[in-house]
């Protein structure tokens, strides 16, 4: 099948680069136009019943909380000065009101002293202005927040916009900003790379035109999506630096591979079908595997989860179609001139060296498996030490903090708590709904009210048969005491007369949120690792091998998801990478981490034990395979994982906190899996197992030959040589 895809490439390159070339064309101009069409947010399990309370209030009594907080400082004026009024108000005056419901300040007339006050900083130098924006949903009130954000400017007045609308408006847009930047900033550093990987410019660039060509692909994927699904702007963060590091790594092993074929076979035509066949099969593999990780983000019902899933699935599609159709084409038509240009002469021992197994990475290989359990034991214990760091997780929520410290939303949230009297006061919003008479509501709201860490309780509004609750609290919304005050409130009894009481608000989102998440762990890790299983069973026709990876694929995820507690939420690493540390960690990265990372662990387990099996089946000595097999991708994969962890340390390198997670935390599992797994874990384990790896019973053999994609290549009888070739070589 494989080698049917090479000499179709051959056969037909010239058509192939021509509708590549009218690809790149639309894609240059209708791709990129994919930013204006993504949305905002995407947090909230829209199933919750924080999210369903939200939904009532607003349905029933129509949407009233402040979308927007407008905070004015003056450092010379007091707020009663002339000018500091003036300013204020000539603002007040010009805000459009098809766009703006309701903006409530110190100037409006019927205000008493206190609630004037509650709007006044202490130091009398600043003040706030809660806005309300119009519209029926987030989305057309984000629209008329940027309609009207330069307008809320107040002239010689320092002014700053916090609230949801403006939290999420900068976390999205700094997030736009920041995946180009990233890219910007790898892409020469990755062809730096290359060149030196290839000793030359032709080679380099063939990886690399296939990261640009899947950077494009995936716009215009992603673009496709909009029109069917919401695409959130952080899956677009995600799924276009992925998607650019995984199309430079599959370039990277079809050219190397390439370029072995050419030299043994001397020609084009002859190089491209055995260069499909071995890399380009695994590569195929490796990306359904991919794939199959992002599927398992649709188990969860936060749509910025499923986005990115989706936005995954795609990008990975899209990236090997440009390996496995355009890149072939591509080298049919460059053919000997991939060695052009060379920089660096050419390294290595020749293909002899590498198949007898000579090389520093055989030797590496050997050393190991003469000591197979002294390093099975320090490198799991290692991997064991690093996950523990796991047990002191603290469980969070994406909000200001997340934002550079210069950023006008977090300036105004923390000027809020600190500069004014009732600033910190968080509300829990409570939907109430049947016939209740107030007197009842009034009760319930002075029992909510006597709540240990409840700042105040009432009544806010009502209409027919739906009342609208709020208590207050201080602190962070992910503070311990907060998360006890919504169960609290949960578990008081109703008014009497109620049908449903809904609690939501942030900290009430938050619970729900982490609940959600969860509950649907486990069935996207049972999902992804069963199929995973099947699928490495079709690759490698073994039983033991799938397994095997899929067990040192979670102690290596343990373990980087462990730094990543240690470094972030404990901020042992704030002031190398320069963050302030939240001391909490937002579940939803730490499962992005996980999905994404197993996708990228199963990648180079892939493609090591393809490998190994290729010699396997040539030899059918098992400990001589895995030295020939490391000796053959140990080289590869770690240049590989370096160009990887390049695209992902620039994504590491964004001001935003949740990019910093994201981006430190999949490199660092790069990391992890291509040194301590497949240097030494996989050695080690395949030499205890021995001629075990590849036990397959005889009703699953019979069903591999059917199912398996093998390219009719037969298991050969061990030799039982293993022993030999270790005394041979120590």
């Amino acid at each position: 099948m494989f080698s049917a895809l090479g000499r179709f490439a051959y056969r037909g390159r010239a058509w192939v680069l021509v509708v590549t070339a009218l690809f790149v064309a639309f894609a240059a101009v209708w791709g990129t136009g994919l930013f204006s069409a993504v949305s905002d947010g995407g947090f909230e399990d829209p199933g919750a019943e924080s999210t369903r309370a939200t939904e009532v209030l607003e349905e029933e009594l129509g949407h009233d909380a402040a979308d927007v907080v407008a905070v004015y400082r003056s450092i010379d004026l007091p707020v009663d000065n002339q000018m500091f009024v003036f300013s204020v108000r000539q603002m007040l005056d010009d805000l459009p009101e098809d766009r703006v419901r309701s903006a409530t300040s110190y100037l409006d007339e019927g205000l008493s002293d206190r609630e004037r006050g509650v709007l006044v900083s202490e130091d009398r130098h600043a003040t706030y202005v809660a806005i309300t924006l119009e519209g029926d949903d987030k989305a057309e009130r984000m629209a008329n927040f940027e309609a009207i954000a330069d307008d809320l400017d107040a002239g010689q007045l320092e002014t700053h916009l916090g609230g949801p609308i403006a939290v999420e408006h900068e976390l999205s847009a700094e997030a736009e900003s920041d995946v180009v930047r990233a890219e910007l900033i790898s892409l020469p550093i990755l062809l730096v790379l290359l060149v030196v990987i290839f000793g030359g410019v032709v080679a380099a660039l063939m990886p690399l035109a296939v990261g640009g060509l899947a950077i494009l692909g995936s716009l215009t994927l992603l673009r496709a999506l909009t029109y069917v699904t919401d695409v959130s702007v952080f899956a677009v963060n995600v799924a276009t630096l992925l998607g650019l590091g995984l199309a430079i790594d599959y370039g990277l092993f079809l050219v190397n591979r390439f370029r072995e074929e050419l030299h043994r076979t001397g020609d084009v035509a002859a190089a491209l079908p055995p260069t499909l066949s071995t890399a380009g099969r695994t590569v195929a593999f490796s990306g359904v595997t991919v794939m199959i990780a992002f599927a398992g983000l649709m188990f969860f019902p936060q749509p910025i989860l499923r986005s990115i899933g989706l936005g995954g699935i795609a990008v990975v599609l899209f990236d090997m179609v440009a390996a496995l159709v355009v890149l072939p084409a591509l080298l049919a038509v460059i053919g000997r001139r991939v060695d052009a240009l060379r920089l660096l002469p050419r390294r290595g021992k020749g293909a002899g060296a590498v198949a007898a197994g000579t090389g520093a990475w055989a030797r590496l290989a050997y050393s190991v498996m003469r000591r197979p359990v002294l390093y099975l034991l320090t490198v799991g214990a290692v991997l064991v030490a690093f996950a523990s760091a796991l047990l002191s997780n603290e469980v969070g929520s994406t909000d200001q903090r997340y934002l550079p410290e210069d950023s006008g939303s977090r300036i105004a949230t923390e000027s809020l708590r600190e500069d004014f009297p009732a600033g910190g006061t968080g509300r829990i919003g409570i939907a109430v709904t049947g016939p209740v008479d107030e007197a009842a509501l009034e009760d319930y709201a002075e029992r909510l009210g006597r709540l240990d860490g409840a700042v105040g309780a009432g009544l806010e509004r009502a209409s027919g048969e739906t009342a609208h609750v709020t208590v207050g609290y201080e602190g962070e919304v992910d503070d311990e005491a907060t998360g006890d005050l919504v169960r609290e409130v949960r578990a008081e009894p109703e008014p009497e007369g109620a049908e449903e009481v809904l609690v939501g608000g942030t900290a009430a989102q938050q619970i729900d949120n982490i609940s959600a998440i969860v509950d649907a762990v486990p069935w996207a890790l049972v999902t992804v690792t069963a199929v995973t299983v099947v699928l490495l069973f079709m690759a490698f026709g073994s039983v033991v091998l799938p397994l095997k990876a899929v067990l040192m694929g979670f102690l290596s995820l343990g373990a980087s998801l462990g730094v990543v507690i240690w470094g972030f939420q404990e901020g042992h690493l704030a002031g190398l990478l320069g963050f302030d540390a939240v001391g909490t960690m937002d579940p939803t990265y730490l499962v992005l981490i996980l999905i994404v990372a197993f996708g990228l662990a199963m990648d180079y387990e892939l493609f090591l034990l393809s490998r190994v099996r290729e010699e396997y089946l040539r030899t059918g000595d098992n400990t001589h395979s895995v030295a020939v097999g490391l000796q053959r991708t140990g080289g590869i994969i770690t240049s590989a994982a370096l160009l990887l962890v390049v695209v992902l340390a620039a994504m590491g390198s964004s001001d935003l906190l949740f990019l910093k997670i994201m981006g430190i935390g999949l490199a660092m599992a790069v990391v992890v899996d291509a040194t301590l797994v497949r240097a030494l874990l996989v050695p080690a384990t395949m030499r205890l197992l021995g001629s075990a790896n590849w036990w397959l019973p005889r009703p699953l053999r019979w069903l591999h030959d059917r199912v398996g994609v093998s390219e009719g290549e037969e298991t050969p009888e061990p030799r039982g040589s293993e022993d030999r070739e270790l005394t041979r070589t120590g």
